[in-house]
């Protein structure tokens, strides 16, 4: 039997499990937790941070009581420090780096003490970066996501006029639209957003897409450079029969739905879901179904614990939360008479390093399928940059095979991490402006 519907719980519930999932330090508790840190001269965390973070730096300066220095050594790295501080997979990257990881002991809650200054930053205080007088160059930067931004603004900051074209109604990209709403509650996308804007000399142009309102071609007439943070745009799809049934959707698309939703008891939602996919996108849409109200849920997975994309802190999470996690299940069908009641499964092996089938089966009854799957960048149409591995290729500073355009984020390869992207972008802006002032 079908149940999708809408109002499964309360509005005092879905406003607890919405709430943010992350219980930020009081000032007392930051001090406490950064004395633990040992202030390495030779910090493996800085090494394991992307953007390369003073993270010693930032954690003394809490220690001795000057939040704002801490806050400040960390935008000046990474201007998206507010957001990595929540959404950063920090249990692989910066903690997991950390020297305190050990028998009897632990890492520094590195993620936590980044939180705790950037959310002390006087927000009604004069911006915290200056803007040095107009150059007279302009750069178009296409998407408004966390590379696009972090160029747009490191750029501003060089006096350079900056016009984002972004093909959604709002700016944010992924931590607007892709990210569980639980990990960046409370319109923090966009008050992030409101800040790295603040600078000056940045012109946001909403439901602008490229290909659709905007050419490549004619942005490189009127700009005197170009950055593609373009993102993965692209829903790969499973490619089993009965993946057009009613019920069955794009985790993609309903994670942005569900951000976007004023009221989150209008959401219909299945009573038995299975979500197909491994990695963090997957982990998102599981653990909100549930917080949605879903009876039952279960991820499952083609391979092992340990070839999945979520972290293992990620994984757990899902667990914690009531889902079910299969491993070793390959799509083969998707079952139902208009609407989706069953997702079938083959059971597969590692055999000679390939996934082979064991001849087994299993049928998992559900009312709604979710794909996670993986995403995908969308080529461009017309005399693009080169394109290699199915993203744009670029240099070690994200220039493309065009002299005049730049790329990063997710639409280059490499790791799909907003503190990536911020990198990307930071290291572009860096080189376009050199090429701007002929330095």
């Amino acid at each position: 039997m079908v149940d999708i519907q809408a109002g499964r719980l309360s509005a005092a519930e879905l406003a607890e499990n919405f709430a943010d999932v992350h219980r930020p330090f009081d000032h007392g508790g930051a001090v406490v937790e950064a004395n633990r840190c040992y202030f390495c001269y030779d910090a493996p965390c800085i090494n394991a941070c992307p953007t390369g973070i003073d993270v010693p730096g930032f954690i003394r300066a809490i220690a001795t009581g000057n939040v704002s220095g801490a806050a400040m050594t960390i935008l000046k790295e990474n201007i998206f420090g507010g957001s990595c501080a929540r959404v950063c997979p920090t249990e692989i990257l910066c903690q997991g780096d950390c020297v305190r990881n050990g028998p009897g002991d632990r890492a520094v809650e590195i993620g936590l003490l980044q939180r705790h200054a950037t959310d002390h930053l006087d927000a009604d205080g004069p911006h915290p970066f200056d803007r040095v007088p107009d150059s007279g160059k302009s750069v178009a930067v296409v998407g408004a996501g966390p590379a696009g931004l972090t160029c747009a603004h490191a750029l501003a900051r060089n006096g350079h006029k900056v016009t984002i074209f972004e093909g959604r109604p709002k700016p944010g990209g992924l931590n607007e639209y892709g990210i569980a709403a639980y990990k960046l509650p409370d319109d923090f996308a966009q008050r992030e957003v409101a800040f790295i804007t603040a600078i000056g000399g940045i012109d946001i142009q909403n439901s602008k897409a490229l290909g659709r309102d905007i050419t490549l071609d004619q942005l490189r007439l009127d700009y005197d450079a170009v950055f593609l943070g373009l993102g993965q745009a692209g829903v790969r799809d499973l490619g089993v029969p009965g993946s057009d049934l009613e019920g069955v959707d794009s985790a993609v698309d309903y994670i942005a739905e569900l951000r976007q939703a004023d009221d989150l008891g209008a959401l219909a939602v299945g009573a038995n879901i299975v979500v197909i996919g491994g990695g963090n996108t997957a982990v998102d849409i599981a653990v909100q179904s549930k917080r949605l109200g879903a009876n039952d849920v279960t991820l499952v997975y083609r391979r092992g614990p340990e070839q999945m994309g979520a972290t293992q802190h990620e994984q757990d999470f899902a667990q914690t939360n009531g889902v079910r996690i299969k491993h070793w299940l390959r799509p083969l069908q998707l079952e139902g008479d208009g609407n989706v009641k069953a997702a079938v499964f083959a059971g597969v092996h590692l055999e000679g390093g390939a996934l082979v089938d064991t001849g087994e089966e299993q049928s998992i009854p559900c009312d709604m399928v979710f794909k996670a799957v993986g995403q995908a960048f969308v080529p461009l149409a017309g005399e693009g940059p080169a394109v290699s591995g199915g993203r744009i290729t670029v240099d070690d500073v994200g220039q493309t095979s065009l002299p005049d355009v730049w790329a990063g984020g997710d639409c280059v390869a490499g790791e799909d991490l907003t503190v990536q992207a911020v990198q990307d972008g930071k290291l572009a802006a860096g080189a376009i402006h050199r090429c701007l002032v002929g330095s």
